[in-house]
């Protein structure tokens, strides 16, 4: 997380940027029709809620993670290159499939800052869960979310030991987990970003663009619909093309099928744990998704 202090606020950024160097980030795209997740968000509006796209995209992409272990995993390794599972990808973690998700908000003195937060367990919580926890990272203080504390202390160090300090902070597959994620979303959607990829350090990263109304075809005909461009970067050193395709194939299905009873991926359970509506976030399928 960013914290506030000029350049030096930088420094943590820096350091990750050096240690990504050894990552082989490949970028897939897809265009996402978004009209049931607009229903949903309209209805939820109607009921005086708000829910944000990245809301859906965190309930849908821990999901299909859930179904891949592939994707849960990390490089290890410079003479004898290998992967190994992240804990929760064995069940030996509490924090199941988490998602680190980068945050856009004004500073004390209206300057851009992004604050990162690690959101646990995105593939049994509810939508409803998620945007509470959505919602408490937006209000928080720059000081406030877990890992906070690290940051600051990071970015204090000289530059010589806090790159030390960082690559051994995630060095350990459950210390990484922890404060990487499993995967990591990343959003621009509030302004005018159609598409764009970026590397969170996790085996697959999701970039979030603005939706907006686009020409689709339905039946032979156009149409107009709410449209995202989602953008996937993966670790190639991690998991190859075909497997990051599906991931993302999953993750688009499950969007535009939203609470339908489309798998969203090979082997992917139907309406297994966490996938039932529970709460009010999470409406069950009915007449959303009728319109044109």
């Amino acid at each position: 997380m960013s914290g506030f202090g000029g350049d030096r606020a930088r420094r943590h950024t820096r350091y990750f940027l050096a240690w990504a160097r050894s990552a082989a980030p490949v970028h897939l795209g897809a265009d996402v029709d978004m009209t049931r997740v607009e229903e949903h968000r309209a209805a939820e509006r109607a009921a005086g809620r708000r829910v944000s796209v990245v809301s859906f995209l965190l309930y849908a992409a821990g999901r299909v993670l859930a179904t891949h272990p592939e994707a849960r995993r990390l490089a290890r390794g410079g003479l004898w290159p290998r992967t190994v599972a992240l804990p929760g990808a064995t069940g030996g973690a509490a924090v199941g499939v988490a998602a680190k998700l980068a945050l856009d908000r004004r500073g004390p003195a209206g300057e851009r800052v992004v604050l990162t937060a690690v959101l646990p367990r995105t593939d049994t919580a509810t939508l409803t869960e998620i945007q509470d926890a959505v919602d408490r990272c937006r209000r928080s203080g720059p000081l406030e979310p877990p890992g906070a504390a690290a940051v600051r202390l990071l970015n204090q160090l000289p530059p010589p030991i806090g790159q030390l300090a960082f690559r051994l902070g995630v060095r350990a597959p459950a210390a990484r987990e922890r404060r990487l994620g499993t995967f990591a979303v990343s959003s621009l959607g509030h302004r005018a970003v159609d598409v764009f990829h970026s590397y969170g350090g996790t085996a697959v990263t999701f970039c979030v663009g603005r939706v907006t109304d686009r020409a689709v075809v339905r039946d032979g005909h156009l149409a107009a619909a709410p449209v995202m461009r989602l953008g996937l970067t993966f670790d190639h050193r991690v998991l190859d093309g075909a497997a990051a395709a599906d991931v993302l194939d999953g993750v688009v299905k499950r969007l535009e099928d939203w609470h339908g009873d489309v798998s969203g991926t090979r082997g992917e359970p139907r309406d297994g744990a966490g996938i039932r509506p529970a709460r009010t976030g999470d409406r069950p399928r009915g007449p959303l998704g009728t319109g044109p």
